[in-house]
């Protein structure tokens, strides 16, 4: 007898707050990216990841851990970036806080039962364009060169999908904050 899994998708993420979350979030949906419409402006520490739906209460005790042995710190995003030729995406980059999120993803990616095959190293950034035609890259590239804003990551949030499971389309719901430092 098969035993049926209930899979459930999970990410982890630090928003950006207003004003810029929203200016970045229309920013993308200026290119064409369908992914502005279901993905707020936000910092991944772990991306989209199937997990077993009986773990999701281990993970979030998981993340309670983690949180609370970090303290708050800030992210100063600043100028674009982008990972072409290798994949089309242009992002936000980080000035400041790429440690600090280097840190949280890898002790939460370390949580019993989150396994994520992944392609490319972690590099915390924020996207602002994705899988589109390149002169919408290369436009919001340019547009956000001078792009600053400093904030306080004080939690970050525990998502999971409300989308069918299948692809990358669908909203996002938040289903739970921790808040950094105890």
């Amino acid at each position: 007898m098969t035993r049926v899994v209930d899979r459930t998708r999970i990410g982890v993420a630090i928003d950006v707050p207003q004003p810029w979350g929203t200016a970045l979030t229309v920013r993308r949906a200026a290119t064409g990216d369908p992914q502005a419409a279901y993905t707020p402006a936000h910092v991944t520490l772990l991306g989209p990841t199937e997990v077993d739906t009986a773990v999701l209460p281990a993970v979030e005790k998981h993340l309670e851990a983690v949180a609370s042995a970090h303290p708050p710190f800030t992210i100063h995003l600043r100028g674009t970036g982008t990972f072409r030729p290798i994949t089309e995406v242009v992002f936000v980059a980080l000035a400041m806080g790429i440690s600090e999120c280097e840190l949280l993803a890898g002790a939460i990616a370390a949580a019993e039962g989150v396994h994520r095959d992944t392609r490319f190293p972690y590099h915390p950034h924020v996207t602002v364009a994705q899988d589109v035609p390149p002169e919408q890259l290369d436009a919001v590239f340019d547009d956000l060169a001078g792009f600053s804003a400093r904030f306080e990551v004080t939690a970050f949030t525990l998502f999971s999908h409300g989308g069918n499971g299948h692809g990358s389309a669908g909203p996002w719901h938040p289903r739970r904050d921790f808040s950094l430092g105890g």
